[in-house]
């Protein structure tokens, strides 16, 4: 078939790789517009479009989706089928051009965390098992029915960007294996409401910077989950000496705590915590407003209190 790809980030690029790899006639790559990044605004690429520069992929670049020349250039293309990861929304005059549709692959395990931050929120929900899903797109976002879905267990710490790294590649092969299953008919799309029959769904919206403070009333578990939830990026932050302090990674310790929730306890050389309403969380690295990211111990080094 011929496919058309859509996508952006880095995550993308594995599933673009993949199809390749497979054989996969990917006849353009559709991605975002280059945007000024960095100290000196310079045009930056999407690590999709530099990818498929390297593989001679024709690149389209819209700044709207609705644009009649763009939507001109899709139909020149002549796709049977496209490919969405990690891309902006489709209006419905964009994914149902193409005969066999527009498959996307979410990370999640679908119905379940629908929405733009799947990873982020499994995490801070403590969720043990997350996955991927490849499905059709249709009308309501992350609702079309389901192609195929791939588990993936969730260590007691990982990270976002764990998680991450590993549905990147995993979601890479079963998008394979659903374009394939599309090609040679043997695809059994399955509405996702005979999925979520008396099951509680849970959303994933975007994640903003006020869901990423810190409450240090809450139980240590809790506030564990929201760091690594939120690891490495958007990061979850407190406040310290009127200064943002990101924390990437951080322990446990359950015990009655001597200290107030919030209130930060340290030798000054090797450990600092931060008092919950059970315990406390044991800062491992850091980065305080205007430095860079550091492990404890070095940030100790340097600071006064």
């Amino acid at each position: 078939m011929r496919i058309i790809f859509m996508g952006t980030p880095e995550f993308a690029v594995a599933s673009l790789a993949a199809l390749l790899e497979a054989g996969e006639d990917v006849v353009a790559v559709v991605t975002a517009p280059d945007k000024p990044a960095g100290r000196g605004q310079k045009l930056q690429q999407s690590a999709v479009k530099q990818y498929a520069l390297t593989k001679g992929i024709p690149v389209l670049q819209p700044e709207k989706l609705r644009n009649p020349d763009f939507l001109a250039e899709l139909r020149a293309l002549r796709a049977d089928l496209q490919a969405v990861v990690a891309f902006r929304m489709l209006p419905e005059v964009v994914w149902d051009m193409p005969p066999h549709g527009t498959i996307n692959l979410h990370a999640s395990l679908l119905p379940q965390y629908r929405g733009a931050a799947p990873i982020n929120h499994a995490i801070i929900n403590g969720e043990k098992e997350s996955g991927v899903t490849t499905f059709l797109l249709q009308h309501e976002i992350d609702t079309g029915h389901i192609l195929k879905a791939e588990p993936v267990a969730i260590g007691p710490n990982d990270t976002a960007g764990d998680l991450h790294d590993r549905l990147m590649v995993v979601g890479a092969n079963l998008l394979v294996e659903s374009v394939q299953a599309i090609a040679n008919g043997t695809a059994r799309p399955v509405p996702q409401e005979s999925l979520a029959t008396g099951v509680e769904l849970k959303q994933a919206p975007k994640i903003f910077k006020e869901n990423c403070l810190i409450a240090w009333d809450k139980p240590v578990a809790v506030v564990h989950n929201l760091i690594r939830g939120l690891s490495p990026y958007p990061t979850a932050y407190t406040v310290m000496g009127g200064k943002t302090l990101k924390i990437f990674e951080a322990g446990k310790e359950k015990t009655t705590p001597q200290h107030g929730p919030g209130v930060l306890h340290t030798d000054g050389k090797s450990f600092l915590k931060f008092a919950c309403n059970d315990g406390y969380i044991i800062v491992k690295t850091l980065q305080l407003e205007g430095k860079k990211r550091m492990d404890v111990k070095d940030f100790l080094k340097g600071y006064r209190f």
